[in-house]
């Protein structure tokens, strides 16, 4: 587990697809945290992390059935104040003397709820039942219920199916909620985890300047007197992940930008023009497209190609590290949602959603050993420590770029010929959005080319060519995101504009799929 000068706060993953929002509540807090899977969290971890409070986590298994995810006995004993969440209430209730029953219709419960106050109170639910109605309105997804609360605890707030909603041992500092405070369909629960962290005692100094300050530290600690050499794609992760470093380590960074051929229209003219005049560092400029081109040609398969791409990746920096006398070190700008999204939450390969190129360390062949400066933060972490390194804003602001590239946004089969059309009808669809003042508006905005063909008429003459989805999402940090609500107006002309400017393609859909039950990129 990680070691930072910060207070730390432990978030034991029990398999909730939320759990991830739990700890951007506590990072606007300033509270540094991690989410740590419950297998991995053991006696001697939970010592080594010094946690000065821990979060239980939602999750969709049931406390009744035999081996069902625990935390270790050694939490409650620590002395340090716990919020069970969902599974994370009713694991607290049976480990601690309470009594948990199967769901029924009368006591499931999906979606919002309201919760009502009892009589009693305690600080940890401050500023909640403020409201002249006298109740809250909250998110459940519970299909068991606690039936008998632990000796110690007190019922603060009931629901229709949960009437133990809301309960707390104060003398322990235990609290257990049934509901999701963490989920916006919580409106007042950013107020509970403000509660939480303030009992704790949390100081709320994990800043992006005290970030900064510290990773400089551990950067210079970790290179001594070696090189290193930086992956640079031009995008927001790699960027401030290469001017910190060049903050950190000057001449002894140099960065190699690599052109894949699966970048967009004029991009890496663009990204290495940018560089060379406005940051006085050791940059490579690697024309690899071939490479990579020749080993994408007939592969479809999604996973496939990410793994292909990765691992020529490694082949490229490889062969550049070999020219650079003294490189022992590869800096990437894997960022935390990449390392929660490629880690297997059951220890098997069935739950991880996508392989990422740059998370899951290097191979021995390599000689290399990694810096990671941002691996603990979340995408907009990473704008803000952009502005805390002064990038320029519309540097900071540009819409996340995968890895990958173009490669994921061709689903099947990748050809030149159809990345030439992606090309293009990207560049229409973004103009267009930067046209109507959009563009600072959505998170990530892009075109896909479909593995389909369909008939048009263009000219009273029959056509068959390329569909092309559009896909726009607003979101914070990545883990879910919703699809931008265009006008039909924008729509059509973006349409038109695209089917007109871009030959090779007569259709255009847009993607109005929400994350999840998506992913953000098609692949």
């Amino acid at each position: 587990m990680t070691q930072t000068s910060h207070d730390r706060l432990l978030i034991i993953d029990f398999g909730s697809q939320v759990t991830q929002l739990i700890a951007r509540r506590l990072r606007e807090l300033n509270v540094y945290c991690e989410i740590h899977p419950y297998q991995n969290v053991t006696d001697a971890s939970l010592k080594e992390f010094d946690p000065k409070a821990i979060i239980f986590s939602g999750g969709p298994d049931s406390v009744m059935r035999e081996g069902s995810p625990r935390p270790p006995k050694a939490a409650y004993e620590m002395g340090v104040p716990i919020l069970g969440i969902c599974y994370g209430q009713q694991v607290m209730m049976h480990d601690l003397g309470g009594r948990v029953e199967a769901g029924e219709h009368a006591t499931a419960e999906f979606g919002r709820a309201y919760v009502t106050p009892t009589d009693k109170h305690t600080d940890f639910f401050n500023g909640w039942f403020m409201d002249a109605s006298g109740r809250e309105q909250v998110w459940m997804s519970h299909g068991d219920h606690v039936a008998e609360i632990a000796p110690g605890f007190d019922v603060y707030g009931t629901s229709p199916g949960a009437p133990f909603a809301m309960t707390a041992d104060i003398d322990r500092r235990f609290y257990a909620v049934q509901f999701h405070p963490e989920v916006h369909h919580t409106p007042n629960g950013a107020t509970l985890y403000e509660n939480f962290v303030k009992i704790a005692g949390f100081k709320g100094d994990w800043t992006m300047g005290a970030y900064r300050e510290e990773m400089i530290a551990k950067i210079r600690e970790q290179v001594g007197d070696k090189k290193v050499i930086c992956g640079l794609s031009g995008g927001v992760d790699s960027s401030v992940t290469a001017i910190l470093l060049h903050e950190a380590i000057g001449d002894q960074l140099t960065c190699v930008f690599v052109d894949h051929g699966l970048l967009r229209l004029n991009e890496a003219e663009q990204v290495v023009t940018m560089f060379r005049d406005n940051y006085n560092l050791n940059l490579i400029a690697a024309d690899e497209s071939d490479l990579f081109l020749d080993a994408l040609e007939g592969v479809s398969d999604p996973e496939t190609k990410r793994k292909t791409i990765g691992k020529l990746f490694i082949d490229v920096f490889q062969k550049y590290a070999n020219e650079i006398e003294g490189a022992e070190f590869l800096a990437q700008g894997t960022l935390y949602p990449d390392v929660i999204e490629s880690v297997s939450f059951s220890g098997g390969p069935s739950v991880t959603i996508k392989s990422h190129h740059n998370v899951g360390g290097l191979p021995e062949k390599m000689g290399l050993k990694l810096v990671e400066p941002l691996r603990e933060l979340f995408k907009d972490e990473v704008r803000a420590l952009g502005h805390e390194l002064g990038l320029p804003a519309s540097f900071i602001g540009r819409h996340p770029f995968p890895g990958p590239g173009l490669a994921i946004r061709c689903p099947g089969e990748i050809t030149r010929d159809k990345l030439e059309i992606l090309r293009k009808a990207d560049a229409v669809y973004i103009d267009q959005i930067r046209k109507h003042g959009l563009y600072d508006e959505i998170w990530q905005a892009f075109a896909a080319i479909l593995p389909m063909r369909t008939v048009g008429v263009m000219g009273d003459g029959r056509t068959y060519d390329y569909a092309l989805a559009l896909r726009a999402v607003t979101s914070v940090d990545g883990m879910t995101a919703d699809y931008y609500p265009f006008s039909h107006e924008f729509l059509g002309e973006t349409s038109t504009r695209i089917i007109n400017e871009v030959k090779g393609v007569n259709r255009v859909f847009y993607d109005c799929t929400s994350k999840p039950p998506g992913t953000i990129e098609l692949e």
